[in-house]
């Protein structure tokens, strides 16, 4: 039976909610399921992951270098926790995830599976290549497998869970020629964009960082996270943490609003597994109405106004 280590990503002292994808993800691979929480003191990040439907136990890792979790800290404690036996070893595919996990591969002598977007056995799995256009299947060799999960890809699992909290030590030493310097870090007060349930994204049509105003106005009215096309990034309209597509930020909102996108190849390949796709456009052949649930045709600046006045 599989043992799976489920790495949590946490900030302010709140669990990211990537992880109740990742065990979605786990419990298809089927067996015992810790989640592991570095931190200096986890003791409310490891209460909320005991919550999580499918975790048998949370280890919690409290030490001083934990302070800012970069790689070069984590992979070096996640590999002596992998020791204790485990088969696999999650990280959710967000930006640290990819940062810590092929350092954790490369640990233990095995390879990393990126991305798995689907489970078919403990070992088997689906992952998108060429920008989500085909999908290809792989088989992990023996021994420990390392994979970041596609967020996207996998519903969050539900809350009502009481498991066990155990402290852990580990006696790994942290790197001397790494250290911390600081972060700069965007602050918002909508939702974050890869965790929102609903997502109003804007394009080039919009002509202007001013012109953008629109698109919060309506996500503020609905409560939604606020997305680009890269094109609406490259010209400068809003900062780049805001792109949506294949060299962006890969989303699956059960609302999303392409407004003024014409809807390129690396857009769609950003937000495929969004449940519910409105698109608005002047364009009728533009390439987005193809994947839209509901499209409009017309000029933004008209709709989009009267819309958020009808909400």
């Amino acid at each position: 039976m599989s043992k799976i280590l489920i790495i949590a990503e946490h900030a302010d002292g709140k669990l990211n909610a990537g992880l109740s994808k990742v065990l979605a993800a786990a419990q298809k691979i089927g067996g015992e399921i810790d989640v592991a929480v570095l931190a200096t003191d986890g003791a409310s990040v490891a209460a909320e992951a005991a919550t999580l439907a499918g975790v048998t136990r949370v280890l919690q890792i409290d030490n001083a270098n934990n302070a800012h979790p970069i790689a070069v800290v984590l992979a070096p404690q996640i590999v002596e926790l992998a020791g204790r036996g485990y088969s696999h070893i999650l990280f959710p595919g967000t930006t640290t995830g990819k940062d810590v996990a092929p350092r954790v591969a490369a640990k233990l002598g095995v390879p990393q599976v990126s991305d798995v977007m689907a489970v078919h056995s403990a070992t088997s799995f689906d992952r998108p290549i060429y920008a989500g256009n085909a999908i290809l299947t792989v088989e992990a060799p023996a021994g420990v497998v390392v994979a970041t999960v596609r967020l996207a890809s996998f519903t969050a699992v539900a809350a009502g869970n009481s498991a066990a909290v155990e402290k852990v030590s580990v006696s790994a030493a942290a790197p001397a020629g790494t250290r911390f310097v600081s972060i700069q870090a965007a602050k918002a007060d909508r939702p974050d964009l890869q965790s929102a349930a609903r997502v109003v994204s804007g394009g080039r049509a919009l002509g202007s960082s001013e012109n953008f105003s629109i698109i919060y106005k309506l996500a503020d009215k609905i409560g939604a996270g606020v997305g680009a096309s890269r094109a609406a990034v490259d010209s400068g309209y809003v900062p780049n943490d805001m792109q949506v597509g294949q060299t962006g930020k890969i989303i699956a909102p059960e609302l999303y609003f392409a407004i003024g996108i014409s809807g390129a190849i690396q857009h769609l390949a950003g937000i495929k597994d969004a449940r519910t796709i409105v698109a608005i456009n002047k364009d009728p052949e533009a390439p987005i109405f193809e994947v839209a649930d509901i499209g409009l045709v017309g000029d933004l600046f008209t709709v989009v106004p009267e819309l958020e006045g009808k909400l």
